[in-house]
């Protein structure tokens, strides 16, 4: 039983207790003894007038600070004669044999009434319809899991913010990162993973074609700009004689960084060379530029040897550079190139129907995702429509 007195819990054992309601009256008696001592306490509530007058007045035991019990609701206008008779024989018996408790003082203790008179009396114990009613809550169908390979950043994070979302839907979401871009779609070829989210269609297209493998696109999630960052060099336009440029080494990443350094004058590319340029369809070098190919995941790594980078949005994130203020030029998000190479979730043909991919890609195209990505990524990320 739990009455506030000064500000203090104080917790009433029923543990032996005996009750007597008295309808006639509309009164409530409740003598109940402690667990640990033989002292009765002695608790009332009595109406009148308009309103309640409202007393408890407990004659406790020094140092009594440990007791128990289990919770008791009764309305205040369903006391029936009948256990007022069961009990007070109980009640009276008990009582004859206790003897009175010394106190060192009695205060007035505030009960909340209403249609119900409440009783608690262990706060670990709740009642069945609050627990029942609290489990219905907590109940979430377990669905299963759905297992992803994916690049770091931005896309790992992006799945962590989709895990809660996921969770309410009843599916558990594993992530794992992969720092290459061939890894990801073997390991979904295989079945080993689910999904991945990690490239953009051109090179899906491209990994298919070459690898022989059958993956493919169930959403577009978010495209990253493209852009020419700076390495021992930083005025693009005074670019110096034979200076190196850094560009990824796979193809479709490689067209795309030159078209991107043939829009800013850099080099010019042959006609109609297009999305599947390379560096034999350079036509003009005006200042002998060296372009150097690497792997996409090493070229932030070489900024501080070569004059300027040419990055895709994660790994840009990845070396430290924002876009929308290192960037010394970038796609912009109307351009062909931005919108082909929008970031895609990629499975296994045949399981494009896949309830808990549904789920998934559901999830990242939502509003709640979309306002993360523009809130974290500074334009180095952009979610798509």
């Amino acid at each position: 039983m739990i009455f506030k007195q000064d500000n203090s819990d104080i917790n009433v054992s029923l543990s032996a207790a005996h009750i007597v309601l008295y309808s006639g009256f509309h009164f409530l008696y409740i003598f109940c003894q402690e667990s640990k001592k033989d002292s009765w306490k002695v608790i009332s509530l009595s109406e009148s007038g308009a309103g309640y007058e409202k007393s408890c007045q407990i004659e406790e035991d020094k140092g009594s600070k440990e007791r128990t019990g289990r919770r008791i609701i009764m309305k205040k206008r369903l006391f029936t004669t009948l256990i007022a008779t069961v009990l007070a024989a109980g009640v009276l018996t008990g009582c004859g044999n206790q003897e009175t408790a010394q106190t060192t003082g009695t205060d007035d203790v505030e009960i909340e009434t209403g249609d119900n008179v409440e009783v608690d009396l262990d706060e670990e114990e709740e009642t069945e319809e609050g627990t029942e009613e609290g489990s219905e809550e907590a109940a979430v169908e377990i669905k299963g899991t759905i297992t992803v390979a994916a690049s770091a950043t931005p896309h790992a994070e992006i799945l962590e913010q989709a895990k809660s979302f996921l969770a309410e839907k009843g599916w558990d979401l594993e992530v794992t990162v992969f720092d290459d871009y061939i890894q990801p779609n073997l390991v979904v070829e295989s079945g080993e993973f689910d999904a991945n989210y990690f490239q953009h269609i051109p090179y899906l297209d491209s990994f298919n074609e070459e690898q022989g493998t059958h993956l493919v696109n169930v959403g577009g999630i978010h495209y990253e700009p493209f852009g020419i960052y700076p390495g021992t060099e930083s005025d693009l336009a005074n670019i110096s004689e034979g200076a190196v440029i850094a560009v990824p080494n796979d193809p479709t990443n490689e067209a795309r960084a030159l078209l991107l350094l043939q829009d800013n004058g850099i080099i010019t590319l042959k006609e109609g060379a297009g999305l599947t340029a390379t560096i034999n369809d350079i036509e003009s070098n005006p200042n002998n530029i060296e372009i150097k190919e690497l792997e996409a995941a090493q070229v932030a790594r070489v900024k501080d040897e070569v004059a300027f980078v040419v990055l895709n949005g994660n790994y840009a994130l990845e070396a430290g550079f924002s876009v929308g203020s290192d960037a010394v030029a970038y796609e912009l998000s109307d351009s062909e190139a931005a919108k082909t190479y929008v970031n895609v979730v990629a499975v296994k043909e045949g399981n494009e129907e896949n309830e808990g991919i549904k789920a998934l890609v559901e999830v990242l195209k939502s509003d709640d995702i979309k306002s993360f990505i523009a809130d974290t990524y500074d334009g180095a990320v952009v979610a798509f429509d």
